[in-house]
């Protein structure tokens, strides 16, 4: 039977994350604290929910299980970073079998900055503790770059997988082929990057979770950036505009969602924020979303009450988070229930 990636939404066995350690993307102890301040708040919001399993580095689970509470499992393996939706594996099942895709992690396109000797290993470590096999592919990809509806759909960005950091020998075709291949879809749909910011230090040049995500098959929520100043309001406006005009695997036109962006443009460096409400996490029973102190906190979390009744909306200060380079759906990872 052929193996698909279940959309988020599927119910979970459990949820994945990584614990941060002393790296580059952090630069000081201040900065490596508060980003262990907001994972373990991640954890906890994403545990009233489900299980959690937190890969540590080895020597810092006492310090983690301080901050995470005891319901929450620790695993030690060596670690780079801490974004498990993007060195983890991306789980698929056949329906009757779990397995644990293996994509090619090379640092987001072998940045300068990134290291990923550990990294590069940590999906197979987690699919050896959950007891599910391996399939290994050759395409250099993260889970963060790809979005899917379960249903044969899947969202792509030309600066991620065509990159020439991670993939450049690939065509479209070939791109396309392997996804398929892998997560079991049939139509891609690709958009030609991402949010601006995410083009700067520790961006991931163009991942498709913090501009679009499926919240269920037809239906796609889109980042949508009000103010002319931003460079995202071009952008989200090309990307309402393609998504609209597009069909998903089973033929149906899309319905798009547009989520305003919070109000913040820039961080204190001056440099043009990628905060996004799109880079939400799906659990069993909830939704742990993205805050940032921001009066459209409420405007998106009233959006998704709407989309999800039967789910609880949990904010999260996320912006921490994003100061490192991503967002609550970039640090967390779930394992399908079968």
């Amino acid at each position: 039977m052929t193996f698909r990636m279940p959309a988020e939404w599927m119910p979970h066995e459990r949820t994945w994350m990584a614990w941060p350690s002393p790296n580059p993307t952090f630069t000081n102890e201040e900065e490596l604290s508060e980003a262990r301040e907001a994972w373990a708040s991640v954890a906890r919001a994403v545990r009233r929910f489900e299980p959690v399993t937190v890969v540590v580095a080895p020597g810092d689970a006492d310090s983690a299980a301080a901050l995470l509470g005891p319901e929450i499992d620790l695993v030690e393996r060596e670690l780079d970073d801490a974004w498990m939706r993007d060195i983890g594996p991306t789980f698929v099942t056949n329906g009757t079998e779990l397995a644990a895709v293996d994509w090619v992690f090379n640092g987001w396109g072998a940045q300068d900055w990134a290291r990923w000797e550990h990294d590069s290993k940590i999906a197979r470590h987690v699919a050896d503790v959950a007891g599910v096999k391996v399939l290994p592919s050759p395409l250099v990809n993260e889970g963060g770059a790809i979005h899917v509806d379960g249903e044969g759909t899947v969202l792509l960005t030309d600066t991620v997988q065509l990159g020439a950091g991670r993939n450049p020998e690939w065509t479209r075709e070939q791109v396309e082929q392997e996804i398929h291949a892998k997560l079991g879809t049939t139509k891609a749909i690709w958009l030609p990057h991402g949010l601006a910011g995410d083009y700067g230090l520790y961006g991931t040049q163009g991942h498709v979770d913090i501009v679009a995500a499926f919240a269920r098959p037809g239906t796609v929520l889109v980042h949508s950036q009000q103010d002319p100043a931003h460079p995202d309001y071009v952008r989200s406006k090309m990307y309402v505009e393609i998504l609209r005009g597009q069909t998903d695997a089973k033929g149906r036109p899309l319905e798009v969602i547009e989520v305003p962006a919070p109000t913040v443009l820039k961080d204190e460096e001056g440099d043009w924020v990628d905060y996004s409400y799109i880079n939400h996490y799906l659990c069993n029973g909830g939704v742990v979303l993205c805050g940032f102190d921001d009066p459209n906190d409420e405007v998106a979390a009233e959006i998704f009450r709407r989309l999800f009744p039967e789910r609880h909306v949990v904010l999260v200060d996320a912006r921490p988070i994003f100061a490192g380079g991503g967002g609550i759906h970039c640090i967390t990872q779930q394992q399908p229930k079968v």
